[in-house]
């Protein structure tokens, strides 16, 4: 093959099926089986999945499992600036010839059959772990569990983070059923970690852990956490930790930090280990202070923030975390896809905003436009506004209040798209 870079290869891999998401296993057990069955060679894995909170928790086990002085490979999903952070090989991002090589042997390996995107990436990321020497390999689901790409590994712990509706038209319309795609990574006879979860969906998964004997390790059974004085409580058979809160803002991430310390506590890592899950986690576009970049620069004195949360519960979470902000103007600027409850995850934020400025999302086919989105807005109290791009958005905003807070939110792929510049 010619031009062998990774962002031609990538795009080869663009139209080896025509839908984005086509939910089997079959092409990724053949796929697999042709490159000798690479996710048979990974070191032990801590699969993770779940509607909210993810990517979080497993950059606070990760973080806990460097500090304990262990090598992890990481899998996440989606990347926001560039392909190459969804694949993480003991501590470090693949390298570009690295990259590029794994992903030509996929696309080779796959010949003329048909694979979607993030199956055959699923594939060239595990073709990677299988080949480089680390203590664990943290994978994150894509969406849902049972059919999703990474659930072909028989993991050391499974982790299920809350539950909420999303992805209605992939997993279903009831949180029961949500609950059902999530619990199929649960593997016969192996620990499964849950986050809190709402009673409709902690049966399902309850019940799908009796019929495989895999033993549970629930929030408020066996392990509870909370804030307390400024410090972090966690509590399980093992004992009390007293630790500092996560590096992670919000609320929310106090549960999530729990999760983490679970697996950690399950695995066997020592009190320092907590302590850097705390410390030193880090996941970008989670309410992260924009610091660099010409947006910054256009900001002047005003705050700039950006955040990927894109349902309800993540609405919930973000109202939360600006309520306890210090007192000042706070603006959204936002971007949203055609697939998520747009008026649901506004709803909280209408009482911690002054106004939402909607933009669509450059280069995204399922965007919401910028039109409906303002519409969805007023529809929950905010006073709206649309513009042509999130500079424009931040322009109009500072000429009429240039001491505020503005606040990127609605998709991490708006996100994706203002870390390339912004980062």
């Amino acid at each position: 093959m010619t031009d062998q870079t990774s962002d031609a290869i990538l795009a080869r891999m663009m139209a080896l099926h025509p839908k984005i998401i086509d939910l089997t296993l079959d092409r990724v057990w053949r796929l697999l089986a042709a490159l000798d069955n690479p996710q048979d060679k990974l070191p032990p894995v801590v699969h993770v999945a779940g509607t909210n909170g993810k990517g979080s928790t497993q950059a606070m086990i990760r973080a806990g499992l460097e500090g304990w002085g262990k090598s992890v490979h990481a899998y996440t999903s989606p990347h926001l600036a560039r392909f190459h952070e969804r694949i993480r090989l003991a501590g470090d991002l693949i390298s570009e010839d690295h990259l590029t090589q794994v992903l030509d042997e996929c696309y080779s390996a796959n010949g003329d059959e048909t694979i979607t995107y993030f199956e055959i990436t699923t594939v060239a990321g595990l073709l990677a772990f299988s080949r480089s020497s680390a203590d664990y390999t943290l994978l994150e689901v894509g969406l849902g569990g049972r059919l999703d790409a990474t659930n072909v590994i028989t993991p050391e712990v499974s982790v299920i983070t809350p539950i909420s509706i999303d992805h209605e038209q992939f997993l279903g319309n009831t949180l029961a059923k949500i609950a059902g795609e999530k619990a199929g990574i649960i593997k016969r006879g192996v620990p499964v970690v849950v986050g809190p979860q709402p009673d409709e969906a902690m049966e399902v998964i309850e019940d799908t852990a009796l019929r495989l004997g895999a033993p549970v390790i629930a929030y408020g059974q066996h392990w509870h956490v909370h804030e307390e004085r400024g410090r972090l409580v966690y509590q399980d058979e093992r004992g009390l930790l007293d630790l500092p809160l996560p590096a992670l803002m919000g609320a929310h991430q106090v549960q999530n930090a729990g999760a983490a310390l679970a697996v950690l506590r399950h695995l066997g890592a020592n009190e320092a280990a907590c302590e850097a899950a705390m410390t030193g986690a880090e996941w970008p576009a989670r309410m992260q202070r924009l610091k660099t970049g010409p947006l910054v620069e256009a900001a002047g004195a005003a705050e700039l923030w950006l955040d990927g949360g894109h349902n309800a519960a993540a609405g919930i979470a973000l109202a939360d975390v600006l309520a306890k902000l210090p007192k000042r103007p706070t603006h959204l600027i936002c971007g949203m896809l055609n697939t998520k409850d747009v008026t649901g995850y506004m709803r909280p934020l209408a009482a911690q905003a002054d106004s939402l400025t909607a933009v669509s999302i450059p280069g995204e086919a399922a965007t919401l436009s910028a039109a409906d989105t303002a519409a969805a807005a007023a529809s929950v109290g905010l006073a709206a506004q649309e513009a042509e791009s999130v500079a424009a958005a931040l322009d109009a905003i500072l000429a009429r209040d240039p001491d505020c807070r503005v606040l990127i939110c609605g998709s991490l792929y708006l996100a994706g798209n203002i870390l390339r510049e912004n980062g």
